[in-house]
This record gives C-alpha cells, structure tokens and sequence, in this order.
C-alpha cells in the first residue's frame, strides 16, 4: 500500500478544477450513499488490463483508447453504445489485422462525465453563469438553475455507466464480436465511402482466413477468442469525491482499486505533483493515464512518474501526449530522453484531439489532416528516439456526426452546423475513425517492416 495514502488522503491537498456545490451536507449524503453501491468493475479486470498494457510497454502490443468527449444523460441509449462499439471493433480488426499487432481496446466510455474547463464561469449575450463541467456536474443549458452543480447527478452518471457496461459486456463476450459476423459490422453510412472498398478487402481477407480456420477445425465454438474480445473502459478522475466513494478494498489482494472504470487518467490541467488528483491515483492499483502537454517539463514528468509508479511496474503507467501538430518535435523527444535516461517503464500514446482544437464559424473543430499529422510526427520521433509508438487516445463516436473538418469524405466548414451534436469537445465521426486506423495500421507496418530482422534464406 502507498505510504501515508487512504482514498480521502486527497481531501487535505490543493485541488484544481473543482465544482462550487452549494450544499454540501447533501454532496456528503450522496457520496455516502454512493459508497454502498456495488463496483461498476472489479480488481481483477484491472489486473488483466494492467497486465495488458504491460505488452504494451514492451513494444508487443499496440493501444487503441477513444470514445465520448464527455457522455451525456440525455444520448445515452442502446442504439448510440452498439454504434460506437461496433465503429471500435472495425477500428480494432483494422489495427489488429493490418498491421498484424494485438490490440488492447480501453473505451472512453462508462464513466467519461467530467470536463476540466480553462475558464470557471462562461458569458453568454452579457450573462454570466457557471461553465458547463460534465453533466455529472451541471447541466449543458445555458441558465442558473441548470449550471448550479447538483451532487444527485453523480447517482445518476454512477446508474448510466452500470448499464453502458451491462451491454458493453454482453456486447463483448455474448458473440457480437464474433470475427465471423465481420461483414455486418459495417455500419450503413460507411457504405459508398472511401473506406468502404478497403474495409471490405480487409473483411474479405479475415473471412478467408476464417474460413482456412474453420476446414483445420478452428472455430469460434471451439475457441471461444474468435468469438469474444475483451474491452474495458476508462474516464479522466477529475470528481474525486465520487472516485474516493467508489474506492473498494479488493478482498484477494487487500489492496485499494477504483471501481468506477478499469483505467483512469490525471488530465493535463490537473497534474500538479503535490494536487489531489495525483495524491488520489498514487495509492489505487489501476492503471493509470498521465495527460502530457507542452507545459509539462522532463524533470516534473521524471518527478509524476516516481509518484505514480514506484516499482517501475510495466503496465500501470501510460503516459497520454497532447501537444499539437506542430509542437510535437520540439516536446516529446526530451520526454522520452528523460524517460529513457531513468529507465522508466511507461506506454506512450498519442492523443492528437486536444492540440488540435480551432474555431471555425463559431463551432469548435479539429481538422483531420492535423489529427492525422500529429499522429505521424508521434511515430516520427519515436522511431527516431528508438522507442516503441503504443497506442493512440481519440474522442469519436459511432455516428455521423460533422464535427471535425476533412478526411477521406470530407467534412466542409460549411457542414459542421448540419450534425454538431457534441456536448463538448469536437469528435471523430465513425467514417473518420475508422480512416485514421487505416492509416495508423498502415504506420504501425511500416514501422515493423523497417526493424524487421533479415530472414534466413532457405527450405
């Protein structure tokens, strides 16, 4: 167990991007009774995920974290979790078989409610109210009564994420992620795409390989793999008196897990050394995410990384890097030499999103080609550095959306006002998810191909 920590140990450090409640015997009632609830997940899955990520670190494994910017009250439904698992699992198969590397799937789902905010209060026509922090916060509407953070709303996202992993469960083990229903999972709007000719390639090639599978007798009765996948959820710890309710002994181990996701992450805003976001994630056994931005230097990282992972266990630290398109040369190669000069073992991951942030027409948008640059320039240097590119961290959704500008079927400037649903951040739609994992796989090949050892020529 950490030294000195309990789950309230943050309570006695400064603390960033904390809600105003004006009742706080009623916020103190509602993580009381929070705290009686069951687990949204258990110790052993993060230790499963944790051993996971551990391949990643090694340079076996490969990634792939996205979902919601923040999920809300009012889209939750089947149909919205079955279209975003399902554009998951093609970017998944994409990454998986393409590039022929196994991929860890963590979605940004079941929990991913709370919004750090550059600003606490927002003006609207002369009017100023509270910021809209996550609707496990406040409400996205903008008037007082809807702004006043409300501790019930935490029962509420605690009730919403039990039932997203209800199906997000049985949608993982229950066959809807049989590799042979491939062809089905392409989702109607993608038919007619550029990707759809090349996603039905790769579906055609995985069916023959299935069916090669099958004549050796290699089914997915018979080898419950090919029928089932494994996925687990993660959501920036930014409430911690709803992670603090949420914190259970496990019974096995006698030591302390979040069970309010598999992984959670400290955000870029939030990762003050001696704060009490990292004083919180230091003493659970999660994995972790550390958020990197251009502010962080390599002795405060060296400083993060000996807090939140003692041991040097490979696994329990991944560190997300967010710097923009064109920052990226000039942040992360003196991370990774400090990483690299300490012997630290971390996954590094690339979140091309929140660097990439413009504003055009007065909706907030993220272009494509600048998503798709900082994820080369992330390979770039670490291919340069001699370190292994691990994963990527996108906000995306299932739908077809129109709030990020370009890619193969181009999202206009004009367009962003027909389908801009997001209640936060601009998000990929499914169409250009699932193009970025082609051209991720397509990176991940060639990175493969070029440190491939010589074969021996022979019979």
């Amino acid at each position: 167990m950490a030294k000195d920590w309990t789950p309230s140990s943050w309570r006695a450090k400064p603390i960033e991007q904390v809600p105003a409640y004006p009742d706080l015997a009623a916020l103190g009632e509602t993580e009381k009774r929070l705290a009686s609830f069951p687990p949204l997940v258990f110790a052993g899955e993060a230790r499963k995920l944790k051993k996971a990520l551990a391949e990643v670190a090694e340079g076996r494994s490969f990634l792939l974290q996205g979902g919601d910017c923040a999920e809300s009250f009012a889209e939750h439904g089947a149909d919205n979790i079955r279209d975003f698992f399902r554009a998951f699992l093609q970017m998944a198969v994409v990454l998986t078989f393409a590039a022929s590397s196994p991929v860890v799937k963590v979605g940004r789902i079941a929990g991913q409610f709370a919004k750090p905010r550059s600003s606490g209060n927002e003006t609207k026509g002369g009017v100023t109210l509270p910021s809209y922090r996550g609707d496990i916060i406040n409400g996205i509407d903008f008037d007082e009564a809807s702004r006043i953070p409300s501790p019930e709303r935490q029962e509420m996202a605690y009730r919403q994420s039990a039932a997203t992993l209800n199906l997000l469960r049985a949608f993982a083990q229950g066959g809807y992620a049989n590799l042979d229903n491939v062809h089905q999972w392409m989702l109607g709007f993608v038919s007619g795409s550029p990707q759809a000719e090349r996603y039905g390639q790769l579906a055609d090639r995985i069916s023959e390989t299935m069916n090669f599978m099958r004549a050796i007798g290699i089914n997915s009765e018979s080898h419950p793999s090919l029928r089932e996948t494994d996925f687990f959820t993660s959501h920036e710890a930014l409430l911690l008196g709803y992670e603090e309710a949420l914190t259970r002994v496990d019974s096995t181990s006698g030591e302390w897990y979040a069970t309010s996701g598999h992984m959670i992450w400290i955000g870029d805003r939030t990762r003050q050394p001696d704060n009490a976001h990292v004083e919180y994630c230091r003493g659970i056994k999660n994995p972790i995410g550390l958020k990197c931005g251009p502010s962080l230097s390599a002795d405060e990282l060296i400083r993060l990384i000996d807090i939140l992972n003692p041991q040097n266990e490979a696994g329990r630290l991944t560190l997300i890097t967010r710097f923009g398109h064109d920052k990226v040369t000039d942040h992360l190669p003196r991370l990774i030499r400090a990483v690299q000069k300490e012997g630290r073992k971390v996954v590094w991951s690339c979140d091309p999103m929140h660097g990439n942030t413009i504003t055009v027409n007065d909706y907030k948008t993220r272009p494509f080609d600048r998503i798709l640059s900082e994820v080369e320039a992330f390979f770039d240097v670490h291919r340069a550095e001699g370190t292994h590119a691990g994963g990527i961290h996108i906000e995306m959704t299932g739908k077809d959306v129109t709030e990020c500008t370009g890619g193969a079927r181009p999202v206009l400037a004009e367009d962003l006002s027909d389908r801009y649903h997001t209640h936060c951040d601009p998000r990929l739609n499914a169409n250009q998810a699932l193009e970025l994992a082609f051209l991720t796989a397509e990176r991940i090949k060639k990175e493969q191909e070029a440190y491939r050892p010589p074969q021996a020529v022979g019979f």
